[in-house]
Formats: C-alpha cells, sequence, structure tokens
C-alpha cells in the first residue's frame, strides 16, 4: 500500500517544478546561478498550492503567507507566476492587502 501511495506523490509532483534554466538570467552572477540549482521548486510549488487550496474562497498573498510563517517571502512569491501558468491557480478579483493596497484574489482550479 506503501508503494501505491510513493507512486501517486511522484506522479503529482512531476506536475510541479519550474525548470532552473528559468530561475535565472545568463548574466547574473554565479551565486545566482548555484541558488537556484539549491531551490527545490517542486516542494514549495506544492506547498503554496496546498495553501492556496486551504481557501475555499480564494486568497491574496497576505494569507497564503501567514499560513506559511516557517518560510520566507522570496520563496513563497515567485511560485504563484508558476502555478498561474500551469493552470493550477486562477485569479479571481483583487483584495485589499495588510498595506492598503490591492492585491490579487488567488484561488485552486
Amino acid at each position: 500500500m506503501r508503494d501505491l501511495f510513493d507512486d501517486m506523490k511522484k506522479s503529482v509532483d512531476r506536475f510541479f517544478g519550474t525548470p532552473v534554466f528559468k530561475l535565472y538570467r545568463r548574466k547574473d552572477p554565479t551565486t545566482s546561478h548555484e541558488a537556484a540549482q539549491a531551490v527545490d521548486t517542486t516542494k514549495l510549488e506544492r506547498i503554496v498550492y496546498e495553501a492556496i487550496q486551504s481557501f475555499p474562497e480564494g486568497c491574496i498573498s497576505d494569507e497564503v503567507l501567514e499560513a506559511l510563517p516557517d518560510y520566507r517571502y522570496s520563496s513563497i512569491t515567485p511560485r504563484y507566476k508558476a502555478l498561474l501558468e500551469k493552470g493550477f491557480i486562477e485569479i479571481t478579483g483583487t483584495k485589499e492587502g495588510r498595506s492598503g493596497r490591492n492585491q490579487r484574489v488567488m484561488k485552486a482550479k
């Protein structure tokens, strides 16, 4: 039974993740290239998707960041674009954030 769940996890994980070459620009310093290699985008995209999914009516970035206090802003916010481009989430409107500025409302599909 455990093998079945491990296989299911691998199947789902193949949809998450961003190719390393998309995480840096060609002329970026070596440290940026090294950092891009070290980021586990598969894990981060899955975590962010699950956080967004936990808000049935949709959520803004402030709410996702509150739901994931152990992760840095810079690790979470880049995942929105990848999830949107892959069709995992949609933008359903805007809502005022803590700063007083509008943020996009994201909803899991």
